[in-house]
């Protein structure tokens, strides 16, 4: 069990000690309150969803892992509001349409943000062939932004700032901050540990969400999660220290709590079935319009 330091003067509190000199005091590491290995429908792992962990981890409100190996393809058009997405891309490549038309191609370790606000409709695929993986993390936005503007941000992996070795894909972190702002008090951090390395995450005040998924290897939390499991800690302040078992790689996202109900569509999760309505019926005067632009 670990060990921290007490100053000599907690004895005068009336703290129980064993020893009269320098004293220790035992700190329990945060507990896991749930743990999975979600639903997996070919090459998607649903990890997380509004009627399992995203109701204790909201913001965070659907979590998903994808890995495929194979011939490249390209995904249709489908729709968005009430929400933002942040893909990640450990291996491989993913092709995006934006809502403008605009197509490009996002390389391992870049991020797309899509901000869907009031509605919006995008696509993507795989660009190459072999192995892609990575993740695509749902986030519900608060009532001011929930039928926003729509954004849409795409960052090669040189724009990721790293804080040893934690990139920063949302939020901020020890020296690092991503360009991108965040809806509401969140960090969402992509890390890599060697085998034997140990990192220790410290979540900023207010921070009481805290959940981790490995996309690789194994880590000691002191619990021992593998490659494809996702684990909610207790809702708290306390830090986290991850040791790596293998060789390992995974996300770790932290935030202030979402106070507020998920109402869901089909593509859509918002604070309020007022607000579920005027989403959906943006998405359907969007789709009106790509049919007559013959894009759908």
């Amino acid at each position: 069990m670990k060990k921290t330091l007490v100053a000599e003067d907690r004895l005068q509190t009336g703290y129980p000690f064993a020893e009269s000199s320098h004293r220790y005091l035992a700190s329990s590491p945060r507990a896991i309150v749930q743990r999975t290995r979600g639903r997996t429908f070919g090459p998607v792992t649903r990890l997380m969803s509004p009627s399992d962990f995203g109701e204790i981890l909201k913001p965070f409100v659907f979590l998903d892992l994808f890995d495929h190996e194979g011939a490249p393809f390209n995904g249709s058009l489908h729709p968005h509001s009430g929400i933002a997405t942040l893909t990640y891309v450990a291996e491989g490549a993913v092709s995006y349409i934006d809502p403008d038309n605009t197509r490009g191609t996002l390389p391992a370790g870049g991020v797309e943000w899509m901000q869907a606000g009031r509605g919006m409709w995008h696509g993507g695929g795989l660009d190459n062939p072999g192995r892609t993986r990575g993740f695509q993390l749902w986030i519900a936005l608060p009532p001011e932004l929930e039928l926003g503007p729509t954004i849409s941000i795409y960052q090669p992996p040189k724009d990721i700032q790293s804080d040893g070795p934690a990139r920063v894909l949302l939020g901020s972190y020890g020296v690092a901050s991503s360009a991108i702002k965040s809806p509401s008090p969140i960090n969402y951090l992509a890390v890599r540990l060697k085998a034997g390395e140990s990192w220790r995450y410290e979540p900023p005040t207010g921070h009481t969400v805290l959940w981790t998924a490995i996309v690789a290897g194994a880590v000691s939390v002191p619990d021992e999660l593998r490659s494809g499991d996702l684990a909610a800690f207790e809702p708290s302040g306390q830090a986290v220290e991850f040791e790596a078992v293998t060789d390992a790689e995974f996300v770790l996202g932290s935030a202030v709590p979402h106070e507020h109900d998920l109402v869901l569509g089909y593509y859509s999760v918002h604070t309020s079935p007022e607000a579920l309505h005027a989403g959906e019926t943006q998405i359907s005067m969007i789709r009106n319009r790509l049919i007559q632009e013959g894009r759908l």
